[in-house]
């Protein structure tokens, strides 16, 4: 993919289609992949379970330690598609997060990304 100012949108609905995708087969590894190795994350979820982050993560390594105890604590753990709009820049996607034995809640969040990578994600739970 090219750098973010020759990206499509197109090329970003393709890459949060691969993330969706990489979170409902706990693909780890490829789901890795698909960020730069500064990447930032931002999350509720992180604030609650991990208050010592102040909510945010930083680095590839950082997101594989937070993503490997999701996966392995919601082994069910998929993601449904709601909605996705995106420009050269970014994608802003809706989901659906679908854990048996819960209620199914939706979420929104925003994929940035640069040369075909994500830079940052940030996460809005209902």
């Amino acid at each position: 993919m090219p750098d973010s100012a020759e990206q499509r949108p197109d090329d970003l609905l393709s890459l949060a289609r691969r993330w969706l995708a990489c979170f409902s087969t706990h693909d780890l590894e490829t789901l890795i992949g698909l960020y730069a190795p500064d990447a930032r994350h931002t999350s509720p979820k992180l604030r609650a379970l991990r208050p010592e982050s102040g909510g945010y993560l930083i680095g590839q390594a950082a997101l594989r330690d937070w993503w490997a105890d999701a996966f392995a604590r919601l082994p069910g753990l998929n993601y449904v598609e709601e909605s996705l709009t995106a420009n050269h820049e970014r994608v802003f996607m809706e989901y659906r997060r679908c854990v048996p034995g819960e209620t199914d809640s939706y979420v929104a969040e925003v994929l940035e990304a640069r040369n075909g990578r994500i830079v940052a994600s940030r996460v809005y739970h209902g």
